[in-house]
């Protein structure tokens, strides 16, 4: 028997309640990697073009302005 009938045999014993966590993971072993490549090369061209790069903060900074200063 081939992995894929394996598998098959394997989803009918899944309760439906269960299947949409299957489904998200084959989704997500699927998608197009090319795609998802061009879209990271997208993000880091945005950010090169950036002007504000430089500009760091401090961790103290970031917390009180999110609203987790007291974490």
């Amino acid at each position: 028997m081939s992995k894929k009938e394996q598998l098959l045999q394997l989803i009918e014993k899944v309760p439906d309640y269960k299947i949409g966590y299957i489904l998200a993971f084959v989704e997500g072993i699927t998608a197009d990697e090319d795609a998802d490549d061009a879209y990271c090369e997208s993000l880091y061209q945005d950010y090169l073009r950036e002007d504000d790069k430089e500009e760091s903060y401090s961790l103290e900074d970031c917390k009180k302005e999110w609203g987790l200063d007291n974490v």
